[in-house]
């Protein structure tokens, strides 16, 4: 809200080169806010897809999850008047595969009970698959 107010400022008093320098800044924060809310969905979205596979199974409870971590990234990734992504399907991408080792770790407490580690887990489970099935649901 501090920097709205000083963009008025700047604006106010003609300082247009100034104002423009802080609409980038404001640009920038809003993108990696939306970047970082779109990681912790993709986390959650991974995370129920790894346990998916490694039990070969789901439960509705995963399915909604799922479903909700979907909806969550695509609506943080829509442009609200112009319709577009702030984020292309490669930039995506990134964002999961940074996001899985940390949905590894976090299925393995979840996942056949506890009983295996996350190195565990990830070997029992097809990496590349499950990026590529996160990419093509967000992508629906």
């Amino acid at each position: 809200m501090e920097e709205l107010l000083e963009l008025r400022e700047l604006l106010q008093q003609g300082k247009i080169p100034e104002a423009l320098l802080l609409v980038d800044e404001l640009e920038e924060m809003s993108l990696s806010d939306k970047i970082n809310k779109i990681d912790s969905y993709g986390v959650i979205l991974l995370i129920h897809l790894i346990k998916q596979q490694a039990e070969n199974r789901s439960t509705r409870s995963w399915e909604i999850s799922i479903e909700n971590a979907v909806r969550e990234i695509n609506k943080t990734n829509k442009h609200r008047k112009s319709g577009g992504n702030y984020l292309n399907p490669a930039e995506l991408m990134d964002i999961l595969q940074q996001g899985y080792e940390i949905a590894i770790k976090k299925a393995a407490l979840e996942t056949l009970e506890g009983r295996y580690e996350a190195e565990e887990l990830a070997a029992m489970v097809n990496k590349p698959e499950i990026l590529t099935q996160a990419l093509e649901l967000i992508q629906k």
